[in-house]
């Protein structure tokens, strides 16, 4: 795409977005091209909080030499429950986190000087435009990783098709199955029926097919993480049953164990269905819907390892994430 100039077009396409701010569902409006601020609080200049060897992903993206992370500051969504709010949703300390999109580019280099096995953009919806800028900018210098687009799925269906060719491996969350459950607590209207939209066009994109390389690490494909939320709040059958009967029972799933009460979940009454871990009772149900409804693709953490995910400490060795298949 770059050495035909169509990577260029493209950016050209999705910075226009950005005049007045469609980049995703929310539709604000703003003109950030002139630095307006947007309701996901970000301007023109992309924002990272951190980038980093990675090995807390999937081990088809962790492999040996971690998944090179970049994570974006801010988000277009106030999850009460997020596990990273203190780069999410602390808007006046990331605005001094502004970078210039020729700084990003050097930050993919980096990593891929640092034997990582691709560039995953964490958080990227709010940065679409700036995230191809980049990957433009670096290509260009010599970039040749897989890009993984680990995002929220509150994503524009107009940009994801601008991204598709750009975007190797899709990452999203399916958070919910209900809007009503994404509105009290990621404060978002419609979610399940923007994100399934959007998982939709992921899917046309790659199809059920994860595409391995020689090193048996991912280059392209679809992985839909579900994160198992105390008292069901996720729907978690339902989201399944939807990925099987709209998508294609061999979607890759990666469901997760991860969840403990953080944030306003925490603290606030409000939230007291999120006010603590999952139990292991609830963890084997949404197990035994894998086997209940053929899902047979994809990954799932040990309930027992998975409360280490975000330990400081963390190593290769503590990786939570198994093969769907081991389990049945």
């Amino acid at each position: 795409m770059w050495r035909s100039g169509e990577l260029k077009t493209r950016v050209e396409q999705l910075e226009k977005l950005l005049e007045s701010c469609t980049v995703c569902p929310k539709d604000c409006g703003n003109n950030r091209l002139n630095d307006e601020i947007a309701a996901c609080y970000s301007g023109r200049l992309p924002i990272v909080s951190s980038f980093t060897a990675h090995f807390g992903e999937e081990p088809v993206l962790s492999g040996t030499g971690g998944a090179g992370n970049i994570f974006f500051g801010n988000c277009n969504l106030r999850c009460v429950y997020c596990q990273n709010f203190q780069i999410s949703q602390t808007w006046k300390t990331q605005k001094k986190n502004e970078i210039t999109h020729e700084r990003l580019a050097e930050m993919m280099l980096e990593l891929q000087t640092r034997g990582c096995h691709n560039i995953g953009f964490v958080s990227p919806t709010h940065f679409a435009p700036q995230m191809a800028r980049s990957i433009l900018i670096a290509a260009e210098r010599g970039l040749r990783l897989p890009i993984v687009y680990n995002t929220n799925a509150y994503d524009s269906v107009e940009v994801l098709r601008l991204l598709d060719g750009i975007v190797d491996v899709y990452l999203p969350d399916l958070k919910y199955s209900d809007n009503g459950a994404g509105f009290e607590y990621s404060k978002i209207r419609d979610y399940a029926t923007h994100a399934r939209a959007a998982i939709k066009e992921m899917f046309r994109q790659t199809g059920d097919k994860l595409i391995y390389g020689t090193d048996n690490l991912l280059k392209r494909g679809l992985v839909i993480r579900l994160l198992v939320l105390p008292n069901d709040l996720a729907g978690i059958e339902e989201n399944l049953r939807w990925i099987r009967d709209e998508l294609s029972p061999k979607t890759a799933i990666s469901l997760m164990a991860q969840y403990y009460a953080t944030n306003k979940a925490a603290t606030d009454e409000r939230y007291i269905l999120l006010s603590r871990r999952i139990s292991e009772r609830e963890w084997f149900e949404a197990v035994e819907l894998l086997e209940e409804l053929g899902i047979e693709e994809g990954f799932m953490q040990e309930y027992e390892s998975a409360s280490y995910y975000y330990r400081p400490d963390f190593t290769d060795e503590d990786k939570p994430f198994k093969d769907i298949r081991d389990f049945q």
